[in-house]
């Protein structure tokens, strides 16, 4: 099959977009991920890799890498192959975008999914108010606010903290452009643009209020601010713009606690309830009322996971067995909650400990340091907000157990690395381009 550099590129081009849009949609991307599989296994004399792109899929891989090692580690075969099948495109990813890695239009990737998840989220929002409206009306009443968020992610698909994860991003990718187009002097017209992108992405943010996502994309700001403060361009420009943004921020944000009262609660006495109970959640009261999402309850699951990590050291309990073994775990201890819930560890490094012993918060540190490295090395605010966000994220949730997580980490990990080959590879031609 024959097909011209430039079709082949613009091709590999929409896939990237398309896989990067449909992530929060599973069945979708599973498909387009297929299909981007096959359409590259077609074309695979035109996969390039140097000594540093194959160090780089080792890194991204490195997670279902582990998997096939300590594969014999599981009770079950058809579970182990189900657990592996997850994780499958930490192997598609890596090779298909790092091995095309001269074909990566990063900026231009980055802007139009940030764009249309923006505008997607706005179309589910509408939809959201036009089919639940007693919902809606319920909770402008302010009654359940606490469960608003999760309804609206449910109504999608998607779990709400995995959804708020996407979400943090992308409105920190809005930001970016939007000290961009200051930078570069764009019309007034994209500007405003821009401008409403950034303040409709922060809304949904909120909106679907999770404490980790909300704390990752304030961070994620500040870290675009200062990278920005840092560079060669106009800082009177970069100041004022932050500061324009700030206020707007500020703005949005005492609205919708004003209007959503159970914010002030949510981050305050609900978090840091109980914190006397850990490991005794079922001396408390109904505890799925008062603790359920309270910090509490998370350190009673990490401490569960930890006692039986200790005791299935040093390989673990194996990759389908991690989950059976916890909720088998939480009965043993007589932890009736926890228990009849079936909470996950909610903690990647603690989980990874549990399945595969000490090679697994290793192998953690190794897959999600690659990303860091990736962006210090290229004083990249994009990147570098990304590591903190999957970083923090998945000392609070197990990302890696999830297609969603999986999927996001690995596809945007890849094409960083790719990024990342490119500018090496521009350094390395003129070495005073830093």
């Amino acid at each position: 099959m024959k097909i011209s550099e430039k079709n082949f590129s613009r091709i590999f081009h929409v896939f990237l977009c398309a896989i990067a849009v449909s992530i929060i949609f599973r069945k979708p991307c599973s498909i387009l991920i297929i299909i981007f599989g096959v359409f590259n296994l077609l074309f695979a004399k035109r996969l390039k890799f140097n000594q540093k792109a194959l160090i780089l899929v080792f890194c991204i891989a490195s997670p279902i890498l582990l998997e096939v090692i300590m594969f014999w580690n599981n009770d079950s075969f058809s579970k182990g192959l189900k657990a592996l099948e997850k994780s499958i495109s930490l192997v598609l990813f890596p090779i298909f975008i790092i091995g095309n890695y001269e074909r990566i239009q990063f900026l231009k990737l980055v802007k139009i999914y940030s764009t249309i998840i923006t505008i997607l989220m706005l179309f589910f929002f509408i939809r959201f108010n036009i089919v639940y409206p007693e919902l809606l009306i319920k909770y402008l009443n302010g009654i359940d606010l606490w469960e608003m968020g999760y309804q609206f992610s449910n109504s999608i698909g998607i779990h709400a903290p995995a959804l708020n994860m996407h979400l943090a991003f992308v409105s920190i990718c809005s930001l970016y452009f939007v000290f961009s187009s200051f930078k570069n002097h764009e019309k007034a017209v994209i500007k405003a643009i821009q401008i409403l992108l950034f303040l409709m992405s922060f809304f949904f943010v909120l909106f679907v209020n999770t404490r980790m996502a909300l704390f990752n994309v304030l961070a994620g700001f500040i870290i675009v601010f200062f990278f920005e403060i840092n560079s060669n361009f106009n800082i009177k420009k970069i100041i004022i713009a932050g500061i324009t943004t700030a206020v707007m921020l500020s703005g949005i944000l005492y609205l919708f606690v004003q209007k959503n009262p159970y914010m002030k609660e949510k981050y305050s006495s609900i978090t840091f309830a109980y914190m006397d109970k850990v490991g005794k959640l079922d001396e408390i009261d109904h505890p799925e009322i008062k603790v359920f999402n309270s910090f509490v309850t998370r350190l009673s699951i990490w401490k569960s996971a930890w006692e039986l990590s200790v005791k299935n050291l040093p390989f673990g309990v194996g990759a389908s067995d991690g989950k059976p073994e916890l909720f088998k775990y939480y009965k043993e201890t007589n932890q009736q909650f926890l228990a009849k819930y079936e909470f996950p560890t909610h903690n990647q490094f603690l989980d990874f400990l549990l399945k595969f012993g000490f090679l697994g918060p290793l192998v953690v540190i190794l897959y999600i340091g690659t990303i860091g490295y990736l962006g210090f090395d290229l004083k990249n605010a994009i990147i570098v907000s990304f590591f903190f966000l999957f970083f923090t994220s998945n000392l609070t949730d197990d990302f890696l157990l999830r297609f969603d997580g999986i999927v996001f980490s690995g596809f945007w990990t890849s094409v960083f690395a790719g990024f990342w080959l490119q500018q090496n590879a521009i350094r390395n031609k003129d070495p005073e381009v830093a």
